[in-house]
């Protein structure tokens, strides 16, 4: 229920921005105090320049202008005085636009560089669960277009500091020349300023709307681009350009509505300093004619107001900036207000050069809302052994890999590295000691040994060697240049196994204690993958290994075999072990190998006989 008294909605949103922009604005200022105190000296010696232009054109007309044409009085040097004031004042209010820019732009900038920095550290510092919310395409977004926006209220602000004292000053002058028209100026002011207030509110809600649609249109975008080669392969190009057209027409529709506002409005603060100055010349005229007035204080009045119309029109884009910036701000904040980060204990790493043992107790996990992917799960994995981790496709293996990189956390129970609860473990511990290698595989645009080292302290023949054991060092001594043969984004120049096989680099190159690889070997032929997996096996590496594997190439390699079903461990044993015990397992490998006989069936009979699914070794 709501009374005469209570706030209507545009009041609270009103007060919501105009809170929520002053505390922008602060925040700012406090990070950047010197820039703005700069920036602020320059527009307030701007102002006090304009201050005293008036006076010296009120001096020239009483004093120069009026003598000489009117009562032909000789000139004398009073010429040389006025144009020499002239020129000085100009240069003063040149030097101090100067001022004023420069510092605004450093103070501008710095803070969308903060913004930025703020948001991206946050962003990294957020599970993955959290990312799974938002799209892609909107995050970068916010991160680009909405933390700029939430920074436009400073381009004004320094001049307006400066303005408002303008105002301050021209109001006092004109007043003290004439309280009649020193009250006909303070009325148009604030006529305008309500109208820019009342304007900006309107059209607060819209923008943000737009910075909304702004952001779904980069994550059609996005989606389009990223997915360039489905959307080929479909010939679904027409469909993705009209569902692209489809967001930019409402983002279109959305910017015109806010511009119709901001037109409207604009139009009539515009008008009224114009009627202003007239209604004040015309009144002037008539003081002046009545002897309470001279010319020269009406030229300066009338100056001093024709200037203020400047000042004006830069309250109202400051009130209209501050809104935007309050949109823009709303959808960094919403980012920054995520609290579902990944939480750190105290416990350092243990590093050395030993293998690490693994477990997980009792460990329940699933994503959402769905179904749990991992019931009450129990896994014991002694230090230095190759376990392979099989089962059927949505059985959790691929999730057990993740949690045991703690890439997620469990819902329930927990992951252990040599009896420490990865939970308590510092920031920087668990990638310190464990590698995660997913099937997926991301390269920077980069070289080849700037995406191995990934700014590690390792040299260039550490890098060579980690390519070595990944069978990658044949094709990378191939490339153009070599290890600084550029990549492009996500690799684009390379095919799908030597991108694996440079992520296995990536991670082998840190020499971890714990190597987990999901499915990180399924690009390359199974005679490499075999050739990989040997060279891991008899390598003096300080590694357990967890290997998500569908080959039984693969799988005859490992120490131990993990066979995972319905979310839970079903077996643990070797592979001759559950292949005699576990039927499950059994018809799982068969399946395998009936699929594996397929394909070297349809290679066969394909032209040439050639794999079109392995690797190449030469430059893509």
């Amino acid at each position: 229920m709501t009374t005469s008294n209570d706030p209507t909605p545009d009041q609270l949103r009103a007060g919501e921005v105009l809170r929520t922009g002053a505390q922008l604005i602060g925040t700012y200022l406090r990070e950047a105090p010197l820039a703005y105190l700069v920036a602020a000296t320059g527009a307030v010696a701007f102002t006090a320049g304009i201050v005293a232009t008036a006076f010296v054109v009120g001096w020239i007309t009483d004093a120069l202008i009026v003598p000489v044409l009117a009562e032909g009085e000789p000139l004398d040097g009073r010429l040389t005085v006025a144009v020499v004031l002239l020129l000085g004042l100009a240069v003063w209010k040149g030097a101090s636009i100067v001022l004023r820019r420069t510092a605004a732009g450093w103070l501008a900038f710095g803070a969308q560089r903060r913004v930025r920095s703020r948001l991206i550290r946050h962003l990294l510092g957020l599970s993955l669960r959290w990312y799974r919310s938002r799209g892609v395409g909107d995050l970068l977004s916010v991160s680009d277009v909405d933390a700029r926006q939430a920074t436009f209220v400073l381009q004004p602000l320094p001049f307006a500091t400066g303005v408002t004292a303008l105002l301050i000053g021209a109001g006092a002058v004109i007043v003290a020349t004439d309280p009649l028209l020193g009250v006909i100026a303070i009325l148009l002011l604030l006529t305008v300023v309500s109208i820019d207030l009342r304007g900006s509110w309107l059209t607060f809600a819209a923008m943000e709307e737009a910075q909304r649609r702004r952001g779904r249109v980069a994550e059609v975008a996005h989606e389009s681009i990223d997915g360039a080669l489905t959307v080929k392969a479909l010939g679904r190009e027409d469909d993705e350009v009209a569902r692209f057209g489809v967001a930019t027409d409402h983002l279109r529709d959305q910017l015109i509505d806010v511009g119709r506002v901001w037109t409207a409005y604009r139009a009539v603060t515009e008008a009224l300093p114009a009627v202003g100055t007239v209604v004040v010349l015309v009144v002037g005229t008539l003081r002046v004619a009545a002897g309470e007035l001279s010319s020269g204080e009406l030229v300066r009045t009338v100056y001093l107001l024709s200037l203020l119309a400047v000042p004006i029109r830069l309250i109202g884009y400051l009130l209209w900036d501050t809104a935007s910036s309050v949109a823009g701000w709303r959808r960094v904040a919403a980012v920054l207000d995520a609290d579902d980060t990944v939480t750190h204990g105290p416990l350092a790493p243990r590093g050395g050069r030993s293998a690490a043992a693994v477990s997980a107790n009792r460990v329940s996990f699933g994503y959402g809302d769905g179904e749990p992917v991992l019931r009450d799960l129990e896994l014991r994995i002694p230090a230095g052994r190759t376990v392979a981790i099989v089962g059927p496709t949505g059985a959790g293996k691929s999730t057990l890999a993740l949690l045991l990189a703690r890439m997620w956390d469990p819902d329930e129970g927990s992951i252990h590295l040599d009896e420490r609860d990865l939970r308590e473990l510092a920031p920087g511990a668990v990638a310190s000691e464990v590698a995660y290698v997913s099937q997926d595989t991301f390269l920077f645009d980069d070289t080849v040994a700037g995406n191995v080292r990934m700014d590690a302290p390792v040299s260039d023949d550490e890098v060579v060697r980690a390519l070595e054991l990944a069978n990658a060092a044949g094709f990378v001594r191939a490339l153009p240049q070599g290890l600084e043969t550029r990549l492009g984004e996500r690799g684009a120049t390379l095919s799908g196994g030597q991108r694996q096989r440079i992520a296995l680099a990536r991670a082998l190159v840190r020499r971890p204690r714990l190597l987990v690889l999901d499915d990180a070997t399924s690009a390359v032929d199974p005679s490499v993958e075999a050739s990989i997996l040997r060279r891991l096996r008899a390598a003096d590496l300080p590694a357990t290994v967890v290997l998500v594997a569908y080959r039984r190439s693969s799988i005859t390699l490992a120490d131990e075999v993990v066979y995972v079903d319905d979310g839970r461990v079903v077996a643990h044993g070797t592979h001759a072990t559950l292949l005699r015990d576990v039927p499950g397992y059994a018809a799982l490998l068969q399946a395998y190998e009936e699929d594996a006989a397929a394909r070297e069936e349809g290679r066969r009979r394909r032209p040439g006989g050639r794999d079109e699914t392995a690797a190449p070794e030469t430059w893509a």
